[in-house]
């Protein structure tokens, strides 16, 4: 990693500190978000899929977003995203609002960051480059995994000291993550003057829908599937039905984050090595193998057939942690987009297209997902995205086998 540093140019080794501090932010809200509201609120279940609408609902705005503000770069962009951002948490940092207002600060944070996501890849993509894309993508993740481990290990102190508390007035974890992102914003005043503005918005044409893409979509659209049942739900399994805080989800997003500093540059290097095929099909049995276990160690607490300690709870750690890594796969879905892209400029309009269409599928997953649990039971989810799970090994059937040095010809952004 570090004799990568050395040959990357001064608009590159900005970006991965937007990078990093950007992880480091998320680390401080969006991954203890869960414990927020039912530390803060005693959201139930089904409430808690219910949240979900107002926060997933920026991911299905933000192509129109991002079309309605196609005159400004990708950077500038990217400094509104922030700005969304800052004011939704640093407000709920300060106050505890009722339920219905709180919902409103969520939904203009979460329009910040899920504003950010597509331009987050696609500026990364045009800093990195020729014949690098899979050890340059890695080494953004790698960066992000690092900091998303060092928040984790700040969430345990902070929890456990008494310093940070949902119950308090002042939410001084939720100022910190403000005050990281407002870093990240004159970072980007940075970054735009290191690369004298070049870095455009390729969205101007506002709709990119390619028969070219439907595998992508396909991709996309199982992700909305797969990441509402297991981050949403994954994790309320430990909070609801054992009773686990912030400091103990902390923990194990250390772990998962140490690992995964390992993990996400090999999967880089595997992408450039085996090619796209092999790493959707274990992308695909990954996510199956996780959600058929979790479904059924979530039977048997339910039930409570099985005990909330020992090895049940060690293997249930296990598999949040498995999931964890699951997730870091999917860069293959962008660096996929990449290899099959018709038109350079397709692809921040096609990334943002595919937020939208993984939001549509996860609000509509949330709330099924909390009608599932409540009346039914929580294991019927994760069976149900286990079942769901095969189309992602027919996808990667179908794909041809696309290694990415082959994308040597093709990474350059326009400019």
């Amino acid at each position: 990693m570090f004799k990568q540093l050395r040959t990357m140019n001064k608009g590159f080794l900005i970006y991965l500190c937007i990078t990093a501090l950007t992880a480091l932010g998320l680390g401080l809200s969006n991954d203890v978000i869960s414990n927020y509201f039912k530390d803060a609120y005693q959201a139930t279940a089904f409430q808690r899929g219910l949240i979900e609408f107002p926060r997933e609902l920026p991911g299905v705005l933000v192509i129109f977003v991002v079309a309605g503000l196609s005159f400004l770069s990708d950077i500038r962009l990217s400094m509104i995203s922030q700005l969304l951002s800052i004011i939704g948490i640093a407000i709920l940092g300060f106050i505890t609002p009722t339920f219905s207002i709180m919902l409103i600060f969520i939904f203009i944070n979460s329009m910040g960051m899920h504003l950010f996501m597509p331009l987050q890849d696609s500026i990364g993509i045009s800093l990195i480059k020729e014949g690098n894309l899979g050890k340059g993508m890695g080494l953004f993740k790698a960066v992000t995994t690092a900091f998303s481990m060092f928040a984790s290990i700040l969430v345990f102190i902070g929890f456990r000291m008494g310093f940070f508390s949902f119950l308090a007035p002042i939410k001084w974890i939720f100022i910190g993550s403000a005050l990281l992102i407002f870093i990240v914003f004159l970072l980007m005043f940075a970054l735009e003057h290191s690369v004298h503005k070049s870095i455009k918005n390729n969205a101007k044409v506002k709709f990119v829908f390619r028969k070219e893409y439907k595998y992508y979509y396909t991709l996309v659209v199982m992700f909305g599937v797969q990441k509402q049942m297991m981050l949403v739900y994954g994790p309320w399994v430990l909070i609801d039905l054992l009773g686990k805080g912030p400091d103990t989800l902390a923990i194990l997003g250390f772990i998962g984050s140490f690992i995964g500093i390992f993990f996400i540059p090999a999967v880089g290097k595997w992408l450039d090595r085996f090619g796209i095929k092999a790493i959707l099909y274990l992308d695909a049995l990954s996510f199956i193998g996780v959600y058929l276990v979790y479904g059924l160690l979530s039977a048997g607490f339910f039930s409570g057939k099985l005990s909330h300690f020992g090895l049940p709870l060690f293997l249930a750690y296990a598999l949040f942690i498995a999931d964890k890594m699951s997730n870091q796969l999917g860069m293959v879905r962008t660096i996929y987009l990449r290899t099959i892209t018709v038109d350079p400029s397709d692809v921040t309009p096609t990334l943002s297209l595919g937020l939208s269409i993984d939001h549509v599928v996860s609000i509509t997953c949330s709330f099924l997902g909390g009608v599932v649990w409540t009346y039914w039971g929580p294991q019927y989810i994760f069976f149900l995205a286990a079942a769901l799970s095969l189309v992602n090994l027919y996808v990667a059937f179908k794909v041809q086998n696309t290694s990415t040095p082959c994308l040597e010809a093709a990474t350059t952004v326009s400019k």
